[in-house]
Formats: structure tokens, sequence, C-alpha cells
């Protein structure tokens, strides 16, 4: 049986309503599937971007001024050195100084979640060791990979997580990425949420999410945490979060379609949040159709990042 749960989060800490691109998938229709425990977190967050110079050299400076416009903005948490964030293209010291960086300046107005994800469990459990020092208050951590072709066996996931687990006290989201290669079954996800001590959380980011979110709730109970669904929509005002959703979906469809993790930082450049939005090389930079495209859509919807910072 799955033990004890992991403790409470820290006094202070704020709880968080809604999930965003966090959220362990989306669901936009009534359902009768059961929705688990109540969460310790639930909410919006965020990933965070990583803010770089002109010469690809982290900047410090708009990377705090990057967080405190995600929370002025309503976030109830965050999310750092995720695929977001570009964390493919950071060393590891680079890691280190954002996770500190970012904790810091937070100073615990919202809950910060952050991404371990390493192939081989020591350094994994080594770095999620590290970030729990730090105050995060959660790790994200994908299945262990490596490039196109380099997996492990089902049995070995397990005891991969099983391992990170003993290794924290925090609990653990399991990123269910395409990124990875790796097949992870609903079965196999229910499976160490029940029987792993801090496994309670999933993003999953697979083709057909909404069913096997379903389905993971429906094998896991109690063991899974949440759903996060929106709060309108969680509070039965359904149509409101319809209406919701329509109006943002022109900007979503563009961020995602055409832009992808570069999209938040040419709205938080125009800004005047960040002072560069460029990708680190040899990712390339956003093509300027796609970037008028985005601001089109974003100065029709007066979002808040093209005047937090003017």
């Amino acid at each position: 049986p799955k033990r004890a749960p992991a403790a409470d989060p820290p006094p202070g800490t704020p709880a968080p309503r809604a999930l965003g691109r966090m959220a362990a998938g989306q669901n936009n229709e009534e359902t009768a599937v059961p929705s688990g425990s109540a969460p310790r977190y639930r909410g919006l967050f965020p990933v965070v971007p990583t803010t770089f110079d002109d010469s690809g050299a982290l900047d410090l400076a708009s990377q705090r001024r990057c967080v405190d416009f995600m929370i002025d903005a309503g976030s109830e948490g965050l999310a750092i050195l995720a695929n977001f964030s570009e964390q493919f293209l950071l060393a590891d010291d680079e890691r280190e100084v954002l996770t500190r960086t970012v904790l810091e300046h937070v100073a615990g107005r919202v809950p910060v979640i952050v991404t371990t994800t390493h192939a081989s469990t020591k350094v994994c459990a080594e770095r999620s060791r590290r970030a729990q020092a730090a105050g995060a208050a959660m790790v994200m951590v994908m299945p262990p990979y490596h490039g196109a072709t380099f997996r492990v066996p089902e049995e070995k996931i397990v005891e991969f997580y099983a391992r990170l687990s003993d290794a924290i006290g925090i609990p653990i989201m399991i990123q269910d990425a395409p990124a990875s290669g790796t097949v992870l079954s609903a079965p196999l996800l229910a499976r160490m949420a029940r029987e792993i001590e801090h496994v309670a959380y999933f993003k999953i980011e697979t083709a057909g999410a909404a069913n096997k979110l379903r389905e993971l709730i429906r094998l896991g109970g109690e063991a899974i945490e949440g759903r996060w669904d929106l709060d309108a929509y969680r509070e039965g005002r359904r149509e409101e979060a319809i209406e919701r959703y329509t109006r943002w979906l022109p900007l979503i469809n563009i961020e995602n379609r055409q832009c992808g993790f570069l999209a938040a930082k040419a709205l938080m450049k125009e800004g005047g949040i960040i002072a560069c939005g460029a990708p680190r090389h040899p990712w390339p930079a956003l093509h300027p159709e796609a970037r008028r495209m985005l601001l089109e859509a974003a100065r029709r919807l007066d979002v808040m990042a093209l005047r937090w910072g003017r």
C-alpha cells in the first residue's frame, strides 16, 4: 500500500486554483469520472521562460521582472526549467543559478515547481534534493530517456520514480511528454500513484489526453490529486468558462501552432518586461510574420504583458 502522503506545504504558502499550461490535461465537457483526492496544489502554474541577453548569457534582472509579472498577473504558482523554459539549452550550473534566483526572488509568494528531469536516477534525485532544499514545492520529472532511441523497461521506470520519492519529501509530478518517447499507460501511472509515496500529480501531454486522464483517475482513485479544472468550470459556471476559453482561443492557437515557447518572450519583450526575446542559439528566432500575428491578437485582447512593464 502507498505510504503516508508528504507533509503539507510550508505555512504561508498560498493554495492555488487552476492550472493552465501546467494542467494535467484539459477537459471541456461534463464527466462522471471521480475527481480524485483534494489536491495540495491547484491553480494556474504557467511555465516561466528563461531570459537571455543578446549574447545568449542568462539575464537575471529580466528573469526577476518576468517572475514578478507572472505573479502580478494572477498566477497561483510557477514552473521553472521546463521544456518551454528551454531547459535543454541550459548547462547544469545555469540550472542551479536559475533555481536559486527564482526561488529566492519568489520568496514564498507562490509555490514553485522545479523540473529536475534526468536519465540517471542518481542525478535526478540529487537535483530534486537541491530543489527541495532551495524551497521548491514540487518537482516535475519525465521518465528516464536519452535521445530518440535510449529507453528503459517499465519496471525500471517504476524503480526510478520510487527511488526519487525515497530521496525527497515533496510531491512528484510525472510529466508524460512526447519528447521522452516513452509510453506511460494509464494503468502504469495509476500503479505508481498508488504505490509510490510522493507520486500524486500528472502532466499529460500526449494525444488523447482527456480520455487518458479519465482512465487514470478511474484507476488511481484517491491516489490522484486533482483534477485541476479552471475556476469557473469547477464551480459550475460552464457558459462563462466556455466564453473565456473561446475569447482567448485565437491567441492560444497562434502560440501553439506558430510561436511555441517564444510567444511568451515576444509578448514580454514588447511590453518592456524583459530586455531580449531571443532564444539561445542554435534555436531559430521567431519568424517576423508569426510575431506580427501574435502581437496583433494580443493587442486585440489587451493582454497584461503588453502594458505591465510600461
